[in-house]
Parts: C-alpha cells; structure tokens; sequence
C-alpha cells in the first residue's frame, strides 16, 4: 500500500497574491518557496513543514469569500469547510493567537477538542483557518476513538482500510509506458540550476 508523507499541498485561490504573502508568509512565517506564474496567472507555495505546504492560485476577478463560521452546516454545493495546520506545543497557539491579535486579525479563545487544542482565524481571503496543538497523552492514532452516537455504517468497520471494497489492479501501468507530461516544471528546474551556479 502506498505510503503517505502528509497533503503535499493544499490548493487554494486569491485575488491578492501580496496581502495572501503577507499574511501567510510574514505574519504565520511559511517560507515561500515556490512561485510560478506569467500573466494573468500565479501560483505560489508556502512552507507548512518539511512533507506539507499550502499553495494559492491568483485568478484575475476572484473576491473573497463570505464568512462562515469553521464547522457550521451549509446547503448545497461545498466541498471545504476548513485547513487545520498542526503546531508542536500548546505555547505555539498561544503564540499565534497573539500574533493574529497584534495584527488586528480575529482569533477565537483556545478551544480544547479533547486530543488537540486549537484556535481558529481566517486568512485575507475569509478562508477559515485552525492551529492545533495535540493534547500530551492522547494518541488518536495509536488508539482510534470513535464517540459518535450513531456512527455510520462504514465506520463501524474500524479504522483500518477494509480489503475487497474495491477491485484489485488486474494490470498496472508497464515501465514503458510511465510518461510525465510537461507542466511548469522545467521553469523551477531552471532556476534551481541558476542559483546553483551561483554558489
């Protein structure tokens, strides 16, 4: 089974690629270390962690969203409710918290979720954000919780991936026949060979 390493990256949109910088990158502290672009389209990458990133499209004519409270029902077409971004301690929220309200940026109170604490804020573009820090001796992974009243019938199997739910690969893709198409790519292999020059 593969093995995953975390969410390479989170797509999201802007219409103000330099306010979505300024707060993703100087006020949280993601590096950014992608940007690709020419005109009338960007898409830029900033560093959660050393497996994780967020990234953003900038699309001429995009407006922010409306605000919705994180985990409140919606009806009809949604597809995202939140991004919850791990910290490594609980003085981490507090941190953030502080800076989100420095910046004149609403934050709510640390709220305690029983295996993390977090706090929640949205980003320029209203899209609604969480810093959460695990709570020290509460292993969801290691031991799964399921408290739901009234699981559903797919969650009462456990938490292990269930064999047979899908079929099995019969033929996989030969060697040969293995292509990578051309995207950007070669514009970030390019000028990581310049700056190597550099050096």
């Amino acid at each position: 089974m593969a093995k995953y390493t975390g969410i390479n990256h989170l797509a999201m949109v802007t219409g103000d690629m330099d306010a979505t910088i300024r707060f993703w990158r100087d006020l949280l502290g993601m590096r950014l270390v992608v940007g690709l672009g020419h005109p009338g389209y960007r898409h830029y990458f900033f560093e959660i962690s050393e497996d994780d990133m967020i990234a953003f499209f900038e699309w001429p004519g995009v407006e922010r969203l409306d605000e919705r409270d994180h985990g409140f029902p919606v009806k009809g077409k949604v597809a995202f409710d939140h991004i919850s971004f791990g910290v490594s301690c609980e003085d981490d929220l507090w941190e953030i918290k502080d800076k989100l309200e420095a910046a004149d940026v609403w934050c709510s109170e640390v709220v305690d979720h029983g295996f993390i604490h977090s706090i929640y804020a949205f980003d320029p573009n209203n899209i609604p954000i969480e810093f959460s820090a695990t709570v020290e001796g509460v292993d969801v992974r290691a031991t799964p919780v399921m408290t739901d009243s009234q699981p559903s019938s797919e969650a009462l199997k456990g938490a292990e991936p269930q064999p047979g739910v899908w079929p099995e690969v019969a033929e996989p893709t030969p060697d040969g026949d293995k292509t990578v198409y051309e995207g950007e790519g070669h514009k970030i292999v390019e000028a990581l060979e310049k700056l190597k020059g550099r050096e």
